[in-house]
């Protein structure tokens, strides 16, 4: 019996060493995907204004008749978010809290922006979504200022009307990635990405 368990040990042993190996590899192919994928930023389209072009101010009312204003210099200093929803945007419900709250933490002025359908619905997706406290203005002029196609649409206008970036944005990274772009002096997230990219390329020639 003894003999029978001596070989049956040194072949779990070897077993155990190939897995342990396997599972090393499987680790650093892990980390270098996790090095070489690029973090998921907001989509920004060509169409509508350019980054770092200044924004014109133009006024829009609101669902309760209050004048807005988007574009231009803040007099309050703040940077406006611009967030263009629908009721009928499945994605759009679960962003609205996420706007509120990513608004509330950076001191964003958050402004909700939406056209089409009928104001009734309009105004009761605001009560259902719990928007009360923010601007909601139903405007086609001002998606189509701004090259809205599809949505969620986010647009970040500096204190003195600068578009400093913009892009569709389906979750809470993508919408982040609007601030990071601001910070990092770069359109979009991926041109950053790509900068990165170029630079070692440049200093090889």
């Amino acid at each position: 019996m003894a003999e029978i368990m001596i070989p049956a040990f040194i072949i779990l042993w070897v077993l155990v060493i190939v897995l342990a190996v396997m599972v090393v590899a499987l680790a650093r192919q892990v980390g270098l995907l996790h090095e070489r994928v690029a973090p998921a930023g907001a989509l920004s389209p060509t169409s509508g204004p350019k980054v770092g072009e200044l924004v014109e101010a133009a006024t829009y009312d609101d669902l309760r008749g209050r004048e807005h204003t988007i574009g231009g210099a803040s007099e309050s200093g703040d940077i406006t978010l611009v967030l263009f929803i629908s009721p009928t945007c499945p994605v759009c419900k679960t962003l609205v809290p996420t706007a509120r709250s990513l608004a509330q933490y950076e001191k964003l002025r958050l402004v909700f922006a939406s056209d089409g359908d009928t104001l009734e619905r309009h105004a009761a997706y605001v009560k259902d979504m719990h928007m009360d406290g923010y601007p909601y203005i139903v405007s086609q002029a001002l998606g189509l200022g701004f090259g809205v196609s599809k949505l969620p649409f986010a647009v970040l206008l500096d204190a003195s009307g600068i578009l400093v970036s913009k892009g569709l944005v389906n979750t809470r990274e993508h919408l982040e990635s609007l601030l990071v772009a601001m910070g990092s002096e770069v359109a979009t997230l991926q041109d950053y990405i790509q900068s990165l990219e170029q630079g070692p390329k440049e200093q090889i020639q």
